[in-house]
């Protein structure tokens, strides 16, 4: 009997460009028990002794033992071999249930009628049986898999077990309230472990065997699960228990009383691709990403997109993360855009949006308000003068905070603006806010118990409104009160085609027609082609006032260099 075995039976993960389909694995298995074993030593005692007259123990050994104790077979992926029980249970017609049971129904009477199956205790579950879904943890406890490592399934395996069982007979109360709550806004740690599962979309086939002793094969105990392998769509191939690449064989022991030994061999035998066979795809994976790479270039293109002359092109990427410091809870802000002089945006540009409203979170001593809100913009500056070098002005975000209870209390929080960065790139913010204060409890007394509380007619009055035309914007009696902060997360670009190279290349064209005698714009391909003739013929005629000693030379000169 074999003192060695092979103890690692944890499972082992491939990944392959080649088509699952070409998969194809051999499993052997033997038994390896005691009476099997005295047999085979007879046996080879009696063969060795021949010569001396000896009796063959013929009668040790029953009809059909070697097929009843060892099989070898090659498997492809999602290959259906019946077992004894299947060949029985689909003979009946009544017994099929589902399209497929007749399916199988047909092909165990064309079976039948044929040579019968290949296979004899090998045999197979495919991903559209219904065994597979349930299967695993139920035939690895009816049979002791490497008894010298005796290792129990992780909490996360176990819960895994029974994940696509779990969504296939998943059902609603109708057709748009679920059993389950969809959220749920406090988990607990128990909550959180057991809702902790991987649901990847995976295809399983099982290849299992029969070890009930001779004569009694077709009984459901007496199945065991040999080698599970599963695929998902992206070239991942995972199989358990691990090729046995000329390692020692899987040890395997059936329950019951005669506790039966058996030998496991799994081995890869797939079809290796020839070397130009492997070319051949290389190639084609080649050929495939230089098209997509062209296609994408096709949609993208070689050239910027750039602005026309004189006008400055700012896009904004912003974000809304968060406000802190405010009085009331169930926060949200209301913002909008302003444009000055000689800023434009686009028609369908939307210049204000709404936040979500959002509660409150204690941090230390503060109540923070996590909005993650996002916003972009996109607007036009065109400079009057050729000669500006900068933009005089900005344009500038206004908000307001406002908060909204269960009571349909409405508040005004703080008012605040934004005024957009001039310098490219990347920008946190943080904008603190203030509201009008009205003076005397019954102001108080309403904002606490009815809500509302005084607000301002033009936002712009944040700051100095872009239409103020004076010297000096006075507030004088104008109280208020500071409230909180909110901080902004900016991504900002510019494009620009500025005047001053244009201006250049104008005063470069317009030296150019002064040098070739004032032409204009239409007798400028003319006036050019005139000059080019004028100085080729000046080289001409310097040429030919040269030596032709010197001509020679610099003739040969200039093969040489070529060759």
């Amino acid at each position: 009997m074999a003192d060695c075995w092979n103890t690692d039976t944890g499972e082992a993960v491939y990944r392959s460009r080649d088509a699952v389909k070409n998969l194809r694995i051999k499993v052997r298995i033997e038994r390896v028990t005691s009476t099997a074993a005295l047999s085979q030593h007879l046996q080879e005692e009696v063969l060795s002794q021949q010569d001396r007259g000896a009796i063959e123990l013929e009668t040790l050994t029953s009809q059909g033992q070697t097929g009843d104790n060892e099989e070898e077979l090659v498997v492809s992926w999602q290959e259906k071999l019946f077992s004894q029980y299947e060949m029985e249970l689909f003979q009946n017609e009544a017994a099929c249930q589902t399209p497929l049971d007749r399916q199988y129904h047909t092909e165990v009477k064309a079976l039948n009628r044929a040579k019968g199956r290949r296979n004899h205790r090998i045999f197979t579950y495919t991903d559209h049986d219904r065994y597979t879904n349930c299967l695993p943890f139920h035939q690895l406890h009816s049979t002791d898999l490497m008894t010298t490592t005796k290792s129990s399934p992780t909490f996360l395996a176990e819960r895994m077990a029974s994940v696509r069982h779990r969504r296939q007979e998943r059902r609603t109360m109708d057709c748009s309230i679920p059993k389950s709550k969809i959220i749920n806004w406090e988990p607990t740690e128990d909550f959180v472990k057991s809702s902790h599962v991987v649901n990847n979309a995976m295809q399983t086939m099982h290849i299992m065997g029969d070890l009930a002793p001779p004569g009694r094969l077709g009984q459901k105990e007496n199945e065991c699960l040999l080698v599970t392998i599963k695929t998902d769509g992206s070239g991942t191939v995972v199989v358990k228990p691990d090729f046995n690449k000329g390692k020692e064989p899987y040890r395997i022991v059936t329950e019951g009383e005669k506790r039966e030994v058996w030998r496991l061999t799994v081995e890869n035998v797939s079809t290796a691709m020839k070397p130009e066979e492997k070319d051949r795809e290389q190639n084609m994976y080649k050929d495939l990403y230089v098209r997509h790479k062209e296609y994408l270039n096709s949609l993208v293109g070689q050239d910027f997109e750039m602005p026309p002359v004189g006008i400055l092109r700012y896009l904004m990427n912003g974000e809304i993360i968060s406000a802190k410091g405010f009085e009331y809870d169930n926060l949200y802000i209301h913002f909008f855009m302003e444009l000055p002089n000689n800023w434009s945006s686009l028609p369908f540009q939307s210049l204000s949006g709404v936040t979500q409203t959002c509660r409150t979170k204690t941090l230390g001593k503060e109540n923070v308000a996590f909005f993650s809100y996002p916003f972009s913009f996109e607007a036009f500056y065109m400079s009057e003068k050729e000669s500006e070098e900068s933009v005089p002005q900005w344009p500038v975000l206004y908000f307001k905070v406002l908060s909204l209870d269960s009571w349909q209390r409405y508040r005004t929080e703080g008012y605040g603006y934004l005024l957009f960065p001039a310098i490219p790139g990347k920008h946190i913010i943080t904008c603190h806010t203030w509201r009008p204060l009205q003076t005397g409890t019954v102001s108080a007394l309403r904002r606490f118990f009815i809500g509302g509380s005084p607000e301002l007619e033009d936002h712009s009055y944040v700051r100095i409104p872009g239409t103020f035309k004076g010297e000096r914007l006075s507030r004088f009696g104008f109280c208020t009160e500071t409230t909180g902060s909110v901080t902004f997360s900016l991504h900002c670009i510019q494009q620009a085609r500025s005047f001053v190279d244009a201006t250049k290349l104008k005063k470069r064209r317009q030296k150019v027609f002064d040098q070739l005698g004032g032409f204009s714009q239409q007798g400028a391909v003319s006036a050019i082609l005139e000059a080019f003739q004028r100085a080729r013929r000046k080289m001409q005629e310097a040429r030919e006032s040269l030596p032709k000693d010197l001509i020679t030379a610099t003739s040969q000169l200039q093969i040489e260099s070529s060759a």
